[in-house]
């Protein structure tokens, strides 16, 4: 589904020896002054019956529930792919047996007092908003009506982000390349941004987010087809393009001012207000490991990371696509 393409690799700061089982012989440290984490591997795992396929979308909800959408792997006796955990990584439930071969991008949204995830599936090519439970609220399909499409199956939904106003912001990064904005009641709006490779154009838009660190809300965008990110108006009129430190951005979240990008050439970036990078985590570009077994990644190093997360407690939660799926936690460390 992607290609893969060499890139400059950035350097891991402080990295320790370490294998991957519970208890390896030295922390594996990333990072560096303020932003050092400990990195654990696998700390999200499979339950009984479910075998972890590619590791695509992570969100946390207000209680610190943090969900995990997979692809379902080889083996699976349970076909849900939507796995449930605590704030602690320990596995409650499962569910979501509609995702399982297409579940992507997993946003959350508070609206008034309840929580609600956003489910971008690839293998049948919608948008699904259901509640925490799992029970869906609507399904969006191809909007064949903004006039863009010439079949449904030219429209592959990759990610979501978040208007001020209500309104759902889509990426159709598998598909043509638009950006699209549906309503609150998951009802098409309008084309927000046109695919291409000139500033103000995207190519695969893997990932979105609404930006308001600033004065005025801005949508960042995770450009990754073109290799860049590119902030927006809410409108779609292009602001600015940032290449540094940037290979193949797959979506991005924010936490006191850092921007936390995952990019499928094997690095987790942050970034600055400026979106200037401050730190490169567990860079392990060029890789030839997707599709190989566990045994063969090298601790402290990522393969594939497709998206990222803060955790309530400061954690970093990467999860990787990878067949066999993994899910990492980086626990940062005092300065």
């Amino acid at each position: 589904m992607v290609a893969m393409a060499a890139g400059a690799g950035a350097g891991i700061a402080g990295l320790g020896a370490g294998r991957l089982d519970d208890t390896p012989p030295n922390p594996i440290i990333l990072g560096s002054g303020a932003h050092r984490y400990e990195c654990q591997h696998d700390w999200l795992k499979a339950p009984a019956g479910t075998a972890f396929g590619d590791t695509h979308g992570l969100a946390q909800s207000a209680d610190g529930t943090i969900f995990l959408a997979h692809t379902v792997g080889a083996g699976s006796t349970k076909p849900d792919g939507v796995c449930v955990y605590d704030a602690s990584g320990k596995f409650l439930n499962s569910w979501g047996a509609e995702f399982a071969g297409g579940a992507h991008g997993l946003d959350l949204r508070r609206e008034g007092e309840q929580e609600f995830l956003y489910h971008c599936d690839t293998r049948r090519r919608c948008v699904q908003k259901t509640d925490l439970a799992g029970t869906t609220v609507w399904t969006a399909q191809c909007p064949m009506q903004s006039g863009v499409y010439e079949s449904a199956d030219k429209w592959c939904p990759t990610n979501v982000a978040f208007h001020p106003e209500g309104d759902v912001l889509v990426a159709d990064g598998y598909g043509s390349s638009f950006v699209h904005r549906f309503g609150a009641d998951g009802q098409w709006k309008s084309v927000v941004i046109k695919p291409g490779s000139q500033k103000g154009e995207v190519s695969c838009p893997h990932g979105l987010w609404v930006d308001t660190r600033g004065g005025e809300p801005r949508l960042v965008v995770a450009d990754r087809g073109n290799r860049r990110i590119q902030i927006f108006d809410l409108d779609g009129k292009p602001v600015a393009v940032h290449t540094s430190g940037v290979r193949m951005p797959c979506d991005m979240h924010f936490r006191e001012g850092v921007m936390l990008v995952p990019d499928l050439e094997s690095v987790v970036t942050l970034y600055d207000e400026r979106n200037e990078p401050i730190v490169s985590l567990g860079d392990g570009h060029p890789t030839d490991l997707r599709g190989k077994p566990p045994e063969s990644f090298v601790p402290g190093k990522f393969v594939h990371p497709h998206d990222a997360i803060f955790l309530a407690d400061g954690s970093i939660l990467v999860a990787e696509w990878v067949p066999c799926g993994r899910v990492t936690r980086l626990a940062p460390l005092p300065a």
